[in-house]
């Protein structure tokens, strides 16, 4: 995970993303090296976002904390984002930092951008995949990723995030725009 610094000064206080209608990117972005593929192979690398747990939660002010506050709603489709520079040799995956910086995040579950659908007041998990090229041929945006031989999937547990419509916490609010380089509108 690069930038893990970063994610872990907000995993600290929680982590919150907005999620819009139109779809917001995350901040800060998911962005990983990675290494051991075989430099000659293709590799597929793709990026999905799942429910940590079967909850919905709620922000309390007074306490300054995440509470659970009911079951989580329904599932809503399963939504792969797969790396626009896929597929490439794994040498060239290893010379460079991978980004997910243009995935978007979104609580239209009608969307057909191929934006990752989640509900807002839940926790998620990101999780990358590496798939070897033989075992992407099915590989689609509304399909869950394949499984088994030729497949990894990596996580990160301080890049766990609660999905809110607007930011709860003032902490996040003040982290995100003092480190977002695109929220330089709103520092003093």
């Amino acid at each position: 995970l690069q930038g893990a610094e970063l994610w872990k000064r907000f995993h600290e206080i929680g982590t919150e993303m907005i999620i819009t209608k139109a779809g917001r990117r995350m901040f800060p972005a998911m962005r990983v090296k990675i290494s051991g593929l075989d430099p000659h192979q293709q590799y597929y690398i793709a990026m999905d976002i799942v429910p940590v747990d079967n909850k919905r939660y709620r922000y309390v002010y007074h306490s300054s904390k995440w509470m659970v506050a009911g079951n989580a709603d329904s599932p809503v489709p399963p939504r792969v984002y797969i790396h626009p520079d896929s597929p490439a040799s794994g040498e060239t995956w290893m010379r460079q930092v991978i980004s997910f910086d243009k995935l978007k995040l979104t609580n239209n579950e009608l969307d057909d951008q191929g934006h990752i659908i989640l509900h807002s007041m839940h926790k998620y998990q990101p999780r990358v995949h590496v798939i070897r090229k033989d075992c992407g041929d099915d590989l689609s945006p509304i399909k869950p990723i394949p499984s088994g031989e030729g497949v990894k999937a990596f996580s990160f547990p301080e890049t766990v995030f609660t999905t809110v419509t607007a930011y709860q916490n003032q902490q996040i609010t003040r982290l995100k725009i003092d480190r977002n380089p695109f929220a330089k509108g709103f520092r003093d």
